[in-house]
């Protein structure tokens, strides 16, 4: 799989979900050109400035080549790989016998390919054997998933490609600015304007990607769910609910209808903001074509009620019959470069490899079994990613991190910062310095995704393979070397391989009849093919290809590598056309499943083929404005910089055109605080304090601020967020919390 020098190799971006394709090329001195690779449907060539940008972080000159081991008067020094995985795995092995497993935690990250993923989970439960296991991507689209599993059986961020986008009818993209955080993507939203459809924007900012949009609405942050609910009940007033549809292929209507009729338009707009005649207006947009989707991101799920709103935004879809046909769906934009996969295969608290539930007897068995290990021995579920950060230093004593920067990314950052100094021990994997490796006991530099080959799955839920193009620099080792290197020093000889094809090649018998189900996927067909769409399982015989055309009753299979999907496994030839029954398609294709790019045409993935409803009602954020905290502060992105920013702050282009950070506010709210643009504000809640320089715009609610969370420092946005928890996917309130402004001279807003 390695590229040659001179030689390109086609691979994939490695930040966002979208994991646009390119060429690398790396020279014989070093040096490594991106070039376009317009095979790849995604993004067919675009990249951003990131992606053009991401050989910079590849130079010895900004990326760690030595471990650092913190030295007697508490300075990090180099040292060599031996002293340092010594060092490791002794404070684990001592907190491990003091305190027992539950003191060890494990944090990682959601752009970590899917055999560290795998691995990283399997690690804390065979060979730590600890519960306390989460990572970043529950910060990032935990809410969606959780909706999405209670109505449709199944969550994959997109059940149908981005290809599909164009060719429906109506959009409503509910808190999210692609043309700054996937900026490729964007051409499908003009391609859909192109071709007559319309684009409703939901977002409290007139963004880049509103200014797209055929009507754009803007909510008081918080209240998405009002909004959703608000819109139901027109749907439900004005006679626009598909009987049909909702009798044959959904349950629990009744009482979600209830819900929503206690949400007149009058009540939704003192609540939101948003106009009745613009209420009206995005219901008729919406249901005036055959086809139509809503799209969620960020914006609505990254609130304590995170889960309730994405679900009032699928009721919706099913109410109109826009779920499981044809150019219609309710799907979410997943953040990270591997989000989607990251938690699909063990790294999350809560979940077994092929997306299974911890919890359940069979999903332990046969994982179980794959590990070699007695499923009694396997951990429970642990704490959830912000909890987990909150007991450092209390319960969990010392901590392994592997690609993630909470300093700066996790909400309450101050307090996380003060609980990760707190520990007895932490170790750090990374490929840089960040803020959250400084801290560390012991920092292993680690390999990157152009130097070395490992699987992502994308935001539609494609899987991929990125393919090493060039060798890392001495002095430099691989996640999964780390881990091996771990294991055996802790009494575990096996069962951690270095090849990432042999820990994908064990992937695919774990995920084997599970929902995320990879065991059809090779390395040879992702090199071949461009990607293939899970659920994929490995080829049986016709009889069970005919069980598995149940959707929703997985059939156990007779070995790991056999198994059955627990959705329609065929492909549709064309997006109208529904999916072909499975004997036909194994009788077509004995040898290859075809994967699946889109989900639910037949049936939902539940026990009866149905898609529920879920009954939800408005209820307020955990944090409002006062008198001592009268503005809303929302937080987001800028298309520079990605999430912590602990490699793209160290690329100049990119630090060019996003130097720092700032604060948006409207004109209305600068004159009332006296400021003007570019002058200093402080921006406070009830956790902290951060400064940043004035952004004057008519573009943002006049009650509400908004800062970009790249940076560390005094303009660190997570000093002010609320950690307030949605009680079903335990996702932070990262989108709304009161704070005040100040100027630097001490002169509070009224």
């Amino acid at each position: 799989m390695e590229g040659m020098p001179n030689a390109a190799t086609p691979t994939h971006c490695p930040y966002c979900a979208l994991q646009c394709g390119m060429n690398l090329t790396a020279a014989a001195d070093g040096t490594v050109e991106v070039s376009e690779r317009t095979d790849f449907p995604v993004n067919r060539g675009a990249l951003c400035g990131k992606g053009r940008t991401a050989p910079e972080v590849l130079s010895s000159r900004v990326r760690l080549t030595s471990p650092l081991v913190r030295s007697a008067d508490g300075t990090l020094v180099a040292a060599g790989w031996d002293e340092a995985l010594d060092r490791i795995a002794a404070h684990l092995s001592r907190v491990r016998d003091t305190y027992g497993p539950d003191a060890l935690g494990v944090f990682g990250g959601g752009g970590l390919t899917n055999e560290k993923a795998y691995a990283l989970g399997k690690f804390a439960r065979v060979v730590l054997g600890t519960s306390q296991i989460d990572y970043n991507g529950r910060f990032c689209m935990s809410s969606a998933a959780a909706a999405g599993t209670k109505a449709f059986g199944l969550d994959r961020g997109l059940p149908f490609p981005l290809e599909d986008i164009p060719r429906t009818g109506c959009v409503i993209l509910v808190g999210s600015n692609l043309a700054e955080t996937m900026p490729p993507s964007l051409r499908f939203f003009r391609e859909l304007r192109e071709n007559g459809g319309t684009l409703i924007v939901v977002d409290p900012r007139r963004t880049r990607t509103a200014e797209q949009a055929d009507l754009h609405l803007a909510p008081r942050p918080g209240t998405d769910l009002a909004l959703a609910l608000g819109l139901l009940h027109l749907v439900v007033a004005e006679g626009r609910v598909d009987e049909e549809y909702v009798r044959e292929r959904t349950s629990g209507w009744e009482e979600a209808r209830a819900a929503a009729m206690a949400h007149w338009p009058e009540q939704v707009e003192r609540l939101t903001g948003v106009s009745v005649p613009d209420l009206r207006e995005a219901v008729r947009m919406f249901c005036a074509p055959e086809a139509a989707m809503v799209l969620t991101a960020r914006g609505p799920e990254q609130q304590s009620k995170g889960t309730d709103t994405v679900g009032a935004w699928i009721n919706l879809c099913l109410a109109t019959g826009r779920a499981g046909r044809p150019l219609s769906g309710y799907g979410c934009l997943t953040g990270q470069g591997n989000g989607q996969g990251g938690r699909e295969h063990g790294q999350k608290a809560d979940q077994l490899p092929g997306y299974r539930k911890l919890t359940d007897p069979a999903a332990r068995r046969h994982v179980a079994e794959v590990w070699g290990v007695d499923p009694d021995s396997l951990p429970g579920p642990g704490r959830s990613a912000y909890e987990l950060l909150d007991a450092l230093g209390t319960d969990v004593r010392s901590l392994l991190l592997m690609g993630s920067n909470p300093v700066v990314s996790a909400p309450r950052a101050a307090h996380v910062e003060e609980r990760l100094r707190s520990l007895d021990f932490l170790a750090v994997c990374d490929v840089v310095l960040s803020e959250t490796a400084e801290l560390a006991d012991v920092v292993l530099p680690v390999t990157q995704w152009a130097e070395e080959s490992g699987t992502t799955t994308s935001l539609e839920g494609r899987v991929l393979l990125r393919r090493r193009a060039l060798p890392p620099p001495d002095g430099v080792r691989s996640d999964l070397e780390v881990l091996h290197a771990l294991a055996d020093r802790l009494g575990v000889e096996k069962g951690f391989p270095v090849d990432p094809e042999e820990v994908f090649e064990e992937l695919r018998r774990a995920s084997a009849g599970g929902p995320a189900d990879y065991s059809g996927i090779t390395y040879r067909r992702l090199a071949e093919e461009n990607g293939v769409f899970w659920p994929c399982p490995a080829p049986v015989s016709s009889a069970t290809s005919v069980m598995s055309a149940t959707l929703g009753t997985p059939v156990t299979p007779a070995t790991p590598a056999a198994s059955a999907a627990p959705v329609t496994p065929a492909t549709p030839a064309t997006p109208a056309a529904s999916a072909t029954p499975a004997a036909s398609v194994s009788a077509a294709l004995p040898d290859v499943h075809p994967g699946t790019p889109r989900l639910f045409l037949d049936r939902f993935a539940t026990d009866d083929g149905r898609a529920r409803f879920v009954a939800v009602s408005h209820r307020p954020a955990a944090e409002e404005t006062d008198e001592e905290y009268p503005v809303l502060l929302t937080t987001g992105r800028v298309v520079a910089q990605y999430q912590s920013g602990a490699q793209t702050r160290r690329v100049e282009e990119l630090n060019a055109a996003a130097p720092g950070p700032f604060v948006e506010l409207h004109p209305r709210l600068a004159a009332r605080l006296g400021a003007a643009e570019g002058d200093p504000l402080a921006v406070v809640s009830r956790r902290g304090r951060a400064v940043a320089p004035a952004r004057i715009t008519a573009g943002i609610r006049p009650d509400t601020v908004f800062m970009p969370f790249h940076w560390p420092g005094e303009g660190r946005a997570n000093t002010l967020t609320n950690p307030a928890l949605d009680p079903t996917s335990r996702m932070p309130e990262f989108k709304v919390c009161a704070v005040r402004l100040e100027t630097v001279g001490g002169r509070e807003t009224g």
